[in-house]
């Protein structure tokens, strides 16, 4: 059964609503352990004090100076965010920069609060508006956006305007690098052919799968050899690359098979069944 990450009210106006937060996605990655080169012995890095064999939390105000805290103290801080998250007002969805986002969680009503849920997430999706609030987790008060999603709410943490780095070089344009409007238009139309609806559960995170390959290899007593990599330059022809491009994915079956890794003897069958079919053009 899924833990909750908060609990507390959600309020809007004089409704408050018990909910609870559960975390709606968590990244997966096959984890490689530091081990000794050695021994093979897993290497820890324990938080401790080499002192007292005790921990504490402190502010480095100036070298090797502390300001030190206990969590009561850290409790007597906590604003009313950290218990109820009050609505503070209402916008539009497409008004949000995405790249504001940072972590999302679904909402869930306690039975207690149900129809009152209820009621705020039919008036959000009839009138087209997400929900701005605050809510503090972790030490932190975040700025939080709630919407709603499949009969239920999603809240997503987002960063502070502080917190968007700028980069100086992003979004600088130069007239040299104007394109033409022949080039706009061979663009769109590459565009256009690659062009499908969303479906997040096609895409596939494929250096992890490249790395249960090697494991599963290397467990088998089998070498892993290098996956091939296309040799990437600057375009010199755009119109041409943009033509080249079009004619490809016009062409039936111009997708590009998944790279896989391999061990070194399906490696050598791999090479024999690319050199036989060269042999064969060749001859025909």
């Amino acid at each position: 059964m899924a833990t909750s990450v908060w609990k507390g009210y959600l309020t809007f106006g004089l409704i408050s609503i018990p909910i609870r937060l559960f975390s709606a996605a968590r990244g997966e990655r096959i984890g490689l352990n530091q081990l000794h080169s050695v021994c093979h012995t897993r290497i820890k890095m324990p938080l401790f004090c080499p002192t007292c064999d005790r921990n504490v939390k402190g502010y480095e105000y100036e070298k090797d100076q502390y300001v030190l805290f206990d969590e009561k103290e850290l409790e007597k801080i906590e604003p009313e965010s950290a218990r109820s998250m009050e609505i503070l007002e209402f916008v539009r969805l497409d008004e949000i920069d995405p790249l504001y986002y940072e972590s999302s969680y679904y909402v869930t009503p306690e039975d207690e609060g149900r129809k009152a849920y209820q009621l705020l997430l039919d008036a959000m999706e009839e009138s087209g508006y997400a929900a701005i609030a605050k809510i503090t987790m972790h030490q932190r008060e975040h700025i939080v956006v709630i919407r709603p999603r499949e009969n239920g709410m999603t809240l997503h943490t987002m960063f502070y305007t502080n917190e968007i780095r700028a980069v100086a070089e992003y979004g600088k344009r130069t007239p040299a690098a104007e394109p033409k409007e022949a080039e706009k238009k061979l663009a769109t139309q590459l565009i256009e052919s690659l062009a499908a609806k969303f479906e997040p559960e096609k895409y596939k995170d494929q250096y992890q799968e490249s790395m249960k390959a090697m494991i599963a290899a290397k467990q088998a007593g089998q070498e892993v050899t290098e996956v091939p990599h296309a040799k990437m330059a600057p375009v010199i022809d755009l119109m041409e690359a943009l033509k080249k491009s079009i004619a490809e994915k016009s062409q039936p079956g111009a997708k590009k098979p998944p790279v896989r890794a391999i061990s070194s003897g399906s490696a050598r069958q791999e090479e024999q069944r690319t050199q036989t079919s060269k042999r064969k053009r060749s001859a025909g």
